[in-house]
């Protein structure tokens, strides 16, 4: 596999006690990791190709299943969510989804949340901020950042037990506190999106887009093409 290549990713930030003293959950990437060594992160990763044939409880809310749409593969929004619950899953051992029985065979990535007697559920994910990698990283990821309220996840949120060791130093940092810690440049320009998204639940009507190429840095804004009504 070429490394140097663009893969699609899914980020995960979780949001706890919003209305009062908000919360984020975040840990710390290892010092020999090829991609942003020794930083504090929201659990995320790249899509994997099973990902897109994942059964989903419930699917993404419309508004963002339509901005994802925007400048990206047609029907990539099922494969973004299912990344997304698993990269939560697999780097913290926290559940997003529903009860229910799995049909068919479960992929392998997917066996530890699939025993777990729940279907992944994309219905509470909100699409808040894509970045796209600058060149000359030696990882370059094409990331949507999704947006979730703790009072979702079905299992207890301080549990971390279910964790791989992808992610150390596991924790709820308080929002008002996050910028003391060694962050990525892009996980700070995230969390001023995520500060003006605490005061409201609703998915936003338009996603920033900050889109590293070879001609430019450009802040974007992704708006969506909304799909004509049927009869």
């Amino acid at each position: 596999m070429d490394k140097t290549a663009v893969r699609n990713a899914a980020t995960v930030i979780v949001l706890r006690d919003r209305h009062d003293d908000p919360s984020i959950l975040m840990g710390q990437r290892g010092a020999s990791a090829a991609f942003m060594p020794n930083k504090f992160v929201f659990p995320g990763g790249a899509v994997d190709a099973e990902d897109a044939q994942v059964p989903l409880a419930t699917p993404l809310p419309a508004v963002c299943h339509d901005r994802l749409a925007d400048d990206a593969p047609d029907g990539l929004q099922h494969a973004l969510a299912a990344a997304a619950i698993r990269e939560l899953w697999e780097e913290t051992g926290l559940i997003l989804g529903r009860p229910g029985t799995w049909p068919g065979d479960v992929p392998e990535d997917w066996q530890q949340f699939a025993a777990t007697g729940h279907l992944p559920a994309a219905d509470r994910l909100q699409f808040v901020f894509r970045a796209l990698t600058p060149p000359g990283r030696p990882r370059r990821f094409d990331a949507r950042f999704f947006l979730v309220d703790a009072a979702h996840i079905r299992t207890d949120i301080d549990d971390f037990t279910h964790a791989c060791d992808e992610l150390s130093h596991l924790q709820w940092i308080k929002l008002r506190d996050a910028r003391s810690f060694d962050l990525p440049f892009i996980t700070e320009v995230v969390l001023a999106e995520v500060e003006s998204r605490v005061a409201t639940e609703d998915p936003p009507a338009s996603v920033p887009y900050f889109r590293n190429s070879d001609e430019a840095s450009l802040f974007l804004r992704l708006r969506g093409h909304p799909m004509p009504e049927t009869d």
